[in-house]
């Protein structure tokens, strides 16, 4: 997959969902200096205070709610990606201290992947290079007893990340057209959110059947 430089992500309208944290920040600040136009989803008016300034269009709005995500589809119309930036971590004390309470908090990362695909599946696919994207783990491909919840909701949502691939890929063999969109995972040990934003730059430089159902490890 091609880096940041000689980019195509200019004019290019990009929805960052749960887009308040670091990785959040930094796409933005990349996409808006590639001239792209950027939707920023939160919870939080205040913490969406910062991606503001840096040039995202702000959106109180439950990235994990499809009825709110699905009322954004409506608002925007266009759209060329959709990132779910919901995260979190818990884990520790090997398989018995992998508590109920944790997996429940861990939860609302793959709910957001559901909400956001789905809401803006229709979308995607009109945009002549739809992508959606998400950040997993590389502990998915050695999940260990202390993280085993973690690497569950990693490893679900990339199973749901593969699912969304091959309805764009059924969808365009249905329609006898070529493939326009794309989705993709991004793994990554420890999240640089420097690293992150440079590839979502770069997603528009390669052809959607060349990013469909692959894993891309950003370590």
């Amino acid at each position: 997959m091609s880096e940041h430089a000689d980019s195509n992500a200019g004019g290019r309208t990009v929805v960052l969902a749960g887009a308040t944290g670091a990785a959040g920040l930094a796409t933005t600040r990349a996409l808006v200096s590639e001239g792209a136009r950027v939707f920023a989803t939160g919870r939080s008016p205040e913490r969406l205070e910062e991606v503001a300034e840096a040039g995202a269009q702000v959106v109180v709005a439950d990235a994990t709610s499809l009825t709110e995500m699905t009322a954004l589809a409506a608002r925007i119309g266009s759209v060329d990606a959709v990132i779910p930036l919901v995260g979190g971590w818990r884990g520790g004390g090997g398989l018995a201290g992998q508590s109920d309470a944790d997996f429940a908090a861990l939860l609302p990362a793959l709910d957001a992947v559901r909400a956001t695909s789905r809401a803006f599946d229709d979308a995607l696919r009109a945009s002549t290079a739809g992508r959606f994207v998400i950040v997993s783990s590389t502990v998915v491909a050695r999940p260990l007893a202390g993280g085993a919840s973690y690497a569950a909701i990693k490893a679900a949502s990339e199973a749901w990340a593969r699912a969304v691939a091959q309805g764009y890929a059924k969808a365009a063999r249905d329609a006898e057209e070529p493939l326009r969109a794309a989705s993709v995972v991004f793994r990554t040990k420890s999240l640089v959110p420097e690293t992150l934003a440079a590839r979502v730059v770069g997603l528009w430089n390669d052809d959607a059947a060349e990013l469909n159902d692959r894993v891309f490890d950003l370590s």
